[in-house]
């Protein structure tokens, strides 16, 4: 046991090394999210699910680095990934929605004026609607009609059309009464 830990003492350094770096900048990460989230009023869970995203990020990473570390050629490491992302490309154009969902997610996380509780009509030659956010997910937004009815609309494609902020915080509002 001694000899393979003397042997590979420098990789476990290193390995170690790239863990902890990794982990700080990941809480980092996570927890500068977090505090957007509170101040833009978003709620927890939406935090958490960019948190998530943030990691598969950060082990994809850490698996390039250590095969490094382990001593891996960088021709061998081209071929994996490039065979792996051919892969995941033609997975990603056939589902080519959920990846744009997932990406408005994000985007809405970061940017999107409107918050839970707000009462907005969105404007779609096919489909107006006119309801009250009651969440936001990763790919799509919950939308409570007037009449009671629950509409799930895709991120991507409230991106896309024109929003109008009829009230803000509704769900408030009709609490009172």
């Amino acid at each position: 046991m001694s000899s393979i830990f003397s042997n590979y003492q420098d990789k476990f350094i290193y390995t170690i090394i790239l863990l902890i770096v990794l982990f700080i900048i990941r809480t980092i990460i996570v927890i500068t999210v977090k505090k957007i989230g509170e101040k833009s009023g978003t709620t927890e869970a939406r935090a958490t699910l960019i948190g998530r995203y943030v990691t598969v990020v950060f082990v994809l990473i850490a698996i390039l680095i250590e095969a490094f570390i382990l001593g891996a050629e960088t021709r061998d490491i081209t071929l994996v990934f490039s065979s792996v992302f051919a892969v995941i490309g033609v997975a990603l154009f056939a589902i080519w929605s959920i990846l744009s969902n997932i990406t408005s997610g994000v985007i809405m996380f970061f940017s999107f004026p409107y918050k839970v509780g707000d009462k907005i009509k969105i404007h779609d030659k096919d489909y107006p609607l006119e309801a009250i956010i009651e969440d936001i997910r990763a790919f799509q937004i919950h939308l409570r009609e007037d009449n009671g009815d629950l509409v799930t609309y895709p991120n991507n494609l409230i991106l896309q059309k024109a929003v109008t902020l009829l009230q803000k915080d509704a769900l408030d509002d009709s609490s009172i009464l």
